[in-house]
């Protein structure tokens, strides 16, 4: 009892003395796998396997096989920025799987220009350097079937973040997520706590004295060490799936609802403390073997180009996939909110399943 009370104490001060983000390690937010992001970004509830470390990771207990791999390349505003993901699950026995999930978003090549012009005033093309902006993340899943709770499934994810600017700055952050899976008469029901303990960022700066001066010049701001909070999220979601033509067709519908406790955002539901924003997606496939997918989230009020009406936009999503033995193939049509054909990105991903050989 006296350790429960020493972790929250040292919980409470991490707290008060570091900054909460609203919008921190907003990368881990942008989603993994074709599939999910073609129904509009829900997994939750329906997610399995590689994927799941990610989505939930309670969902790697519906893994069929030894071993999953799956990868992912995406790339936004015309490939100026770049995601990639890898995820890799084990099953280690009948009632327990454990992954791993890596993520890079980065944007390089960046010109750094704050040595273009010398104390004289003079141009100099060849000072300019470049660098890079990465944002990397790495989950430690596991997830295990409790015999005692019939239909209940668990898993966790430790976090591993490291964010660079080049050679100004970086940081290092930890946190720790928690999902629990139930399935009730056809119906999965799932619930993510992401950063459940809050995700701590301790940022570090490493900026020349002209590099400061620079900063003053030009009215900008001097970054300073601190510490970075991610505050917890909660992610609910239920789907089901349908089948018809003698079960040839299947119809897979699923709803999540992200809950974020740091105060008012622009979603369909808002108070002081508490925001709320629905996601919808469904999946229809035929035997199995080829899948469409649509989806709509991100669902907001914005004010149009006059400024003075208020206009509602969301993120529609569309997707295709193929699963030919061992082999899932798929692919997402996304975009960012407002509907731009030039906002639209092209997400592929791929998952192999690998079953361990057993002699005759």
């Amino acid at each position: 009892m006296k350790s429960y009370f020493l972790t929250l104490s040292i919980f409470l001060a991490a707290v008060v003395n570091g900054q909460i983000a609203k919008y921190s390690n907003e990368f881990l937010n942008i989603g993994v796998g074709a599939r999910a992001l073609g129904m509009g970004n829900t997994g939750v509830a329906s997610t399995t396997g590689a994927y799941a470390g990610y989505w939930n990771p309670a969902g790697l207990l519906q893994q069929k096989s030894d071993l999953e791999v799956a990868l992912m390349h995406a790339e936004y505003f015309a490939g100026i920025a770049k995601y990639d993901f890898i995820g890799l699950t084990k099953r280690i026995d009948s009632n327990s799987v454990a992954g791993l999930t890596m993520l890079r978003f980065g944007v390089d090549n960046i010109p750094n220009t704050l040595d273009l012009v010398d104390a004289n005033g003079n141009v100099d093309y060849s000072k300019i350097k470049t660098f890079n902006a990465v944002d990397f993340a790495a989950l430690l899943s596991y997830a295990r079937v409790i015999p005692q709770l019939k239909g209940i499934e668990l898993g966790g994810n430790f976090k591993i973040i490291r964010r660079k600017l080049g050679e100004f700055g970086g940081a290092w952050g930890f946190g720790l997520d928690a999902g629990i899976r139930y399935n009730y008469k056809g119906w999965q029901f799932g619930a993510l706590g992401r950063d459940i303990t809050g995700t701590f960022n301790a940022w570090s700066y490493n900026l020349s004295d002209n590099y400061k001066a620079v900063f003053q010049q030009t009215g900008n701001e001097i970054p300073t060490n601190s510490l970075e909070v991610t505050m917890p999220k909660l992610i609910l979601g239920s789907s089901k799936t349908f089948f018809f033509w003698k079960e040839r067709i299947s119809v897979l519908g699923e709803l999540n609802l992200i809950n974020t406790f740091d105060g008012e955002r622009n979603t369909v539901v808002k108070t002081g403390l508490w925001s709320m924003e629905p996601a919808l997606g469904g999946e229809v496939g035929y035997k199995g073997f080829v899948f469409l997918r649509f989806g709509m989230g991100n669902i907001q009020k914005q004010f149009d180009v006059s400024g003075t009406n208020q206009v509602t936009t969301f993120q529609p999503n569309i997707g295709v996939g193929i699963k030919y033995r061992i082999f899932s193939l798929d692919y997402a049509l996304t975009d960012i909110g407002d509907r731009s054909i030039a906002l639209y990105s092209n997400i592929f991903s791929l998952k192999i399943d690998f079953n361990k050989k057993t002699d005759k």
